[in-house]
C-alpha cells in the first residue's frame, strides 16, 4: 500500500535515473566523469541519493543584454597585430621593403598619408549602387556629397568646364575603364583600334599575341586591330597609322599607352579620327599628373574620350577614372563624332556611366572616391606641379647618365617620366635583368622591344622616375641610381657568361656581388623618407 509523503522503490525506479554498475562502480568512475558537464541550455551534475546515481540538468542563467552586446563587439575591436599576426607581419615586411628599395617601376607611385587613412577608413563600410541622386539604397547623402566633391576636384585637376565635359569617379582600375567605354559605345564585334602593346601600348586596348590568342577582354568582345612604331626609330608612324585607319575602319581610335617615352601628335590623330569617322579616346594612365600640372602636351583639347589610373603619376589611390564630352559638338566636326547619328550634341554620358554600373561593376569602392578627391585636392597645388617639373627632370638626368656610358635607350631618350633601356646590345633580356635588380632591392619591369626588322624581342626594361622623386629624390641621386642600375647590367653580364641563360638563376645563389650591391642600394634608399610611413 502506498502512503502519502512516501516513495516507494518502484516509483524511485520510475523518477530516478539508474546508473549502469551500482554501489562502488560509481565511486571509480574517472574524476572527468564526475565533473559538471556543459551542454547547450544549461549543465548537468551528477550526485547519488539512496543508492542511485542521478542527473539533474540545471537550467543556465539567461545572458544579460550587455553581456550578448559585448560578445559580439569583441572580435571586431582588436587591432590587426592582435587580431591577424600572419597578415599583420606580412604587410610589416612590406612595409621594410618599399623602404628599403628603389622603386622604378613607372607605373607606381606612393600616396600621402592622407590617401593612406582615407583607404582604410569607414567609407569602405557604405554601399552606394548608382550615381549621385540615384542610389539603390538610403543613407547615402553624405557619399553624394563625396562623390560630387571628387568629380568636381577631377574636372578642377584638368582645368575642364563642366558645360562640356562630364567624369565618372567609379571605375576599380583603368581597365575597367576603356573596357566601359567599349561596351558603352560599341555592340560586340565593332573595331578598336590602338597602339601595339609590344610597342608600348596596353593590353586593355585589345591586345593578342603574334599566334593570334586574344590577351585581354577587349580584343575577346571586339575587333581590334594595332598601329605601331617606326622599328629604326621608336616613334609612332602616323602615315602607316592613318593608312591602317582608313582601311581598318575602327569605330574608336585609341592614343596612350603603358610604354611609350614621347609626346603624342593628337592633333594628327584628330585629323586620322575624323577622316575614318572614329571616336578619339585617350587612355592617360601614365601621364595624367603630367597633364594635370601642364607639362605635356594636353589630350583634352583633341579627344572625346579620356581614360586614367588615379594611382600612377597622380598619386592618388589604385582605381580608374573617365572623362567624357558633353553637350553641343563643335560644328567642324559634327556628324563624325556620333558614329553617324547625326546629332549635334555629344551622347557619351549616359552610355558609359550605364556601362559602368550596371553593367560592369556593382557598388563603388568609397573609400577610394575619397582617397581620390584627396590626391586631386593636392594636384592642383603649386607644390604638385613643382613635383611633376621634378619627375621630367629626374627622368631626363637618368636618360642622360645612360646615354654618356653609351647604352641604348628606346627612341634616344625622353619627354616623360618613363625611359625605355634596350638591353640587347648588352646580350642580355629583360627577364634576367629584372630578376638581378630585385635580389639587389632595385624594382623595374621588363618590356618587350621592335628590333630592326620588326621582331618582337624581350630584351629592354622600363623605368620609371615617379615613386623615387616622391621620396625626396633629384637629379644627383638618379645618376647614383644610375651606377647600381648599370653595376646590376654588369652582374647580369658575368652570371650569364659564367652559368649561361639556361641555367641563369641557379648562379644568383649565395652571388657576393648581389649581396655588396644590395648593401649598398638599402644604404642608398633608406636615406629617404617614406610619404605616409611613420617615422
Amino acid at each position: 500500500m502506498n502512503h502519502p509523503g512516501y516513495v516507494t522503490h518502484s516509483s524511485i525506479q520510475l523518477q530516478l535515473m539508474e546508473s549502469h554498475k551500482a554501489g562502488n562502480d560509481v565511486e571509480e568512475r574517472e574524476s572527468n566523469e564526475e565533473e559538471e558537464e556543459e551542454e547547450e541550455g544549461g549543465r548537468e551534475v551528477k550526485f547519488r541519493i539512496l543508492g542511485h546515481s542521478m542527473c539533474l540538468k540545471r537550467k543556465r542563467e539567461p545572458q544579460t543584454l550587455e553581456s550578448r552586446r559585448n560578445a559580439v563587439r569583441s572580435w571586431g575591436n582588436q587591432p590587426l597585430r592582435t587580431a591577424d599576426p600572419d597578415i599583420f607581419s606580412i604587410m610589416e615586411n612590406e612595409k621594410i621593403r618599399q623602404f628599403k628599395g628603389i622603386e622604378l617601376i613607372a607605373s607606381e607611385n606612393f600616396v600621402s598619408r592622407a590617401v593612406l587613412e582615407a583607404l582604410g577608413s569607414h567609407l569602405t563600410n557604405k554601399y552606394s549602387e548608382g550615381m549621385p541622386g540615384a542610389r539603390y539604397y538610403g543613407g547615402n547623402q553624405y557619399i553624394d556629397e563625396m562623390e560630387t566633391l571628387c568629380c568636381n576636384r577631377a574636372l578642377a585637376a584638368f582645368g575642364l568646364d563642366s558645360d562640356n565635359w562630364g567624369v565618372n569617379v567609379q571605375p576599380y582600375s583603368c581597365t575597367t575603364a576603356n573596357f566601359a567605354v567599349f561596351t558603352g559605345l560599341l555592340l560586340p564585334g565593332e573595331r578598336i583600334m590602338g597602339l601595339d602593346t609590344p610597342c608600348g601600348g596596353n593590353t586593355s586596348h585589345g591586345y593578342y599575341t603574334p599566334n593570334g590568342r586574344k590577351v585581354s577582354g577587349a580584343s575577346i568582345f571586339f575587333e581590334s586591330f594595332p598601329y605601331k612604331v617606326n622599328p629604326q626609330s621608336g616613334y609612332i608612324d602616323y602615315d602607316k597609322l592613318e593608312e591602317r585607319a582608313l582601311d581598318f575602319r575602327p569605330k574608336i581610335l585609341i592614343c596612350g599607352g603603358s610604354s611609350y617615352p614621347r609626346e603624342w601628335d593628337y592633333v594628327r590623330l584628330r585629323q586620322v579620327a575624323d577622316k575614318c569617322g572614329a571616336v578619339l579616346m585617350c587612355d592617360m594612365a601614365q601621364i595624367s599628373g603630367l597633364v594635370a600640372a601642364k607639362e605635356c602636351v594636353n589630350p583634352f583639347y583633341c579627344c572625346d574620350i579620356v581614360t586614367s589610373t588615379t594611382h600612377k603619376s597622380l598619386r592618388g589611390p589604385r582605381g580608374g577614372i573617365v572623362f567624357y564630352r558633353r553637350g553641343s559638338k563643335p560644328k567642324k566636326i559634327g556628324i563624325l563624332l556620333n558614329q553617324g547619328d547625326g546629332s549635334d550634341r555629344y551622347d557619351f554620358e549616359d552610355k558609359i556611366n550605364s556601362a559602368i554600373f550596371p553593367a560592369l561593376q556593382g557598388g563603388p569602392h568609397n573609400n577610394h572616391i575619397a582617397a581620390l578627391a584627396i590626391a586631386l585636392k593636392q594636384v592642383a597645388t603649386p607644390e604638385y606641379k613643382a613635383y611633376m617639373q621634378q619627375v621630367k627632370k629626374n627622368a631626363q638626368a637618368l636618360a642622360s647618365a645612360l646615354l654618356r656610358r653609351h647604352f641604348r635607350l628606346v627612341t634616344g631618350g625622353t619627354d616623360n617620366h618613363l625611359v625605355l633601356w634596350d638591353l640587347r646590345t648588352l646580350g642580355l633580356t629583360g627577364k634576367n635583368y629584372e630578376k638581378v635588380c630585385e635580389l639587389c632591392h632595385i624594382t623595374l619591369n621588363k618590356i618587350a622591344i621592335f628590333d630592326d626588322s620588326g621582331t618582337i624581342t624581350p630584351g629592354g626594361v622600363r623605368i620609371g622616375t615617379a615613386a623615387m622623386t616622391s621620396r625626396g629624390c633629384v637629379e644627383a641621386d638618379f645618376e647614383s641610381m644610375a651606377e647600381f642600375l648599370i653595376r646590376a647590367a654588369q652582374i647580369t653580364s658575368a652570371v650569364q657568361r659564367e652559368h649561361g641563360k639556361l641555367a641563369f638563376l641557379s648562379g644568383l645563389h649565395n652571388n657576393k656581388d648581389i649581396v655588396e650591391l644590395r648593401t649598398r642600394v638599402e644604404n642608398f634608399a633608406t636615406q629617404f623618407a617614406m610619404p605616409g610611413f611613420d617615422e
